[in-house]
C-alpha cells in the first residue's frame, strides 16, 4: 500500500460521493422550491444509495485526514456500494437526461467502480476472514429494518422490494432472504479476493513452485 495514493484517492471518493449527493440535493431544492433544506434531505434519507454513498464519503473523508479503518470496514465499504450499483442497474435503472443524470451516474456507476478499484490497489485486506461477510450483513439488515418502519410510518417505500403494501409481506420476506444471500455470497467473494490480492510476493529471483528435474 502506498500511504499518499491511498489517502489521496480515498480523498477523490469522499469528494465525488458527497458531491454527487449536494448535486442531488440542490437539484431536488431546485425542482421543489417550496420545500426547505431539511425537508428535502429527510426525503434522500429514505434511500440506500444516498446513506450508502453518505456513509462512503465521510469515510473516504476521514480516511484522507488520517484514520486508519480496519480492513474489515474498508471491504465492507467495497461490498456496500458494489451491490448499491449492481442492483440499480439489474433492477432500478431509469433514463435521465442533465445534471440528473450526472448526479445518478455518479453515485451508482463512478463512486462504485472507483471504490473497487482503490480498495484492489491501495487499501489493507490481510485481515479479512470469512466471517467477515456475516458481518457485513449488518448494515442492509438495519437499512431494511430502517425502510419498513419508516414505510409504515410516513405511508412511503423507497423500493418495490421492501414496500409490503404494493407486493405483500410474504414476497418481502423473500426479497430480503435474497438480497441478504446475494450479500453473504458476495462478501465471501471479496474475502477471497481479499486474500489473494494480499498473498505474499515470493521473493525476487526464487524458482516457481512445481517439480524440479533431477
Amino acid at each position: 500500500m502506498t500511504p499518499v495514493l491511498y489517502r489521496l484517492t480515498a480523498a477523490l471518493i469522499a469528494a465525488l460521493a458527497l458531491g454527487s449527493l449536494a448535486l442531488q440535493l440542490h437539484l431536488g431544492l431546485e425542482r421543489w422550491p417550496g420545500r426547505t433544506l431539511w425537508v428535502e434531505s429527510w426525503r434522500m434519507g429514505r434511500y440506500f444509495t444516498v446513506l450508502t454513498n453518505l456513509l462512503l464519503g465521510l469515510s473516504c473523508a476521514a480516511i484522507a485526514l488520517g484514520w486508519r479503518a480496519r480492513d474489515s470496514w474498508l471491504a465492507g465499504l467495497v461490498l456496500w456500494i458494489g451491490i448499491v450499483g449492481i442492483v440499480y442497474h439489474a433492477l432500478l435503472a431509469r433514463e435521465l437526461e442533465g445534471l440528473r443524470r450526472l448526479a445518478d451516474a455518479g453515485q451508482h456507476t463512478v463512486v462504485p467502480l472507483l471504490t473497487l478499484l482503490w480498495w484492489m490497489m491501495f487499501a489493507p485486506k490481510r485481515g479479512l476472514a470469512p466471517r467477515h461477510a456475516v458481518w457485513w450483513l449488518s448494515w442492509p439488515a438495519i437499512y431494511v429494518a430502517y425502510a419498513l418502519v419508516r414505510g409504515e410510518i410516513d405511508g412511503r417505500h423507497p423500493y418495490f422490494f421492501v414496500d409490503p403494501p404494493l407486493i405483500g409481506w410474504p414476497a418481502v420476506g423473500l426479497w430480503v432472504l435474497g438480497l441478504g444471500a446475494a450479500f453473504w455470497s458476495a462478501g465471501r467473494v471479496l474475502v477471497a479476493l481479499g486474500q489473494w490480492l494480499s498473498r505474499p510476493s515470493p521473493p525476487a529471483g526464487a524458482a516457481p513452485d512445481g517439480p524440479r528435474s533431477r
